[in-house]
């Protein structure tokens, strides 16, 4: 049996790159960078294929366990539980893309590979941004996992192909941001173990507090801010509107809920604007010579 070999994680030019290079030539060479180490994530995948249980298994587990166990005692006035549960799972599994870019990133930090990515002339930023990709990849078959099982137990598009596109392109976009956040956790945690704890009790809370499963006015009033201006709710509310789903939070008198893909659009942004920056900062520190 012959050995696997990973690419290498910069061009074979790369070496011969001057010290001072210009802005323009500096970010070009970040994104070549990212997307060979985009593409390594990618490619140990198919070596492991158990590490896409939580986006295979997991959402076919979710959406029958909500959808025939609880939906059958679930009102949301008007509509299809079914129809509302589905949009709200897609908000889940695009959170769940944080806790997994966390144990990835601690899991490359505590077994010696960013050891290798250092003695390489390579950009600091790609690692990071290349993880944060090969992720959001992988949320993109938890989309389409969703969507087939959804389909299967009554959810569909009413809306039609445009909206519906616009839909999945603000799951991934969201995907992406959160992924960042996931990194930021991942560059202070010691160990595995601890990743994967800390990463669960964080982004578990985030999404049952929000309108995934119920809808945000049957909460506790104190809990009914902290739900309305979740960023899952902004999804889950996003994407009812846009596949065509009952969308009860409509109706709530608050910003993100009255313009959720505006919303969405706006903690993307935000979350990538705030989270990427001090990943960055951090792994810069922890690598530094």
């Amino acid at each position: 049996m012959t050995a696997t070999t990973v690419p290498p994680a910069t061009a074979p030019d790369a070496a011969s790159r001057p010290a001072h290079e210009p802005m323009g030539e500096r970010a070009r060479w970040m994104v070549k960078d990212a997307i060979v180490l985009t593409r390594r994530g990618l490619q140990r995948i198919r070596h492991e294929p158990m590490q896409l249980s939580d986006v295979t298994f997991q959402p076919v587990i979710f959406v029958l366990l909500f959808a025939y166990v609880f939906g059958s005692a679930m009102s949301i006035g008007q509509g299809d539980y079914k129809e509302f549960l589905v949009a709200g799972l897609f908000g889940m599994i695009i959170a769940q893309t944080a806790p997994g870019t966390t144990v990835g990133i601690t899991t490359d930090m505590t077994t010696g590979v960013i050891d290798r990515f250092r003695s390489l002339p390579m950009s600091r930023s790609a690692v990071l941004a290349g993880r944060t990709l090969a992720d959001t990849c992988t949320s993109a078959l938890a989309v389409v996992v969703v969507g087939i099982t959804g389909y299967l137990v009554g959810w569909r598009i009413n809306n039609g192909i445009a909206d519906a596109i616009a839909a999945f392109a603000l799951l991934l976009l969201f995907a992406f941001a959160v992924s960042w956040c996931g990194a930021c956790l991942g560059m202070v945690m010691s160990n595995v173990e601890t990743a994967q704890a800390t990463a669960f009790m964080v982004f578990l809370p985030l999404t049952f507090v929000s309108n995934a499963f119920v809808p945000t006015q049957g909460l506790p009033g104190w809990m009914q801010p902290i739900a309305n201006w979740n960023p899952i709710s902004a999804v889950a509310a996003a994407c009812r509107d846009l596949f065509g789903n009952p969308n009860p939070s409509a109706r709530i008198d608050v910003r993100p809920m009255r313009h959720p893909i505006e919303a969405t659009i706006a903690w993307s942004v935000l979350l990538i604007a705030v989270f990427a920056p001090i990943a960055v900062r951090l792994y810069q520190q922890k690598t530094a010579a």
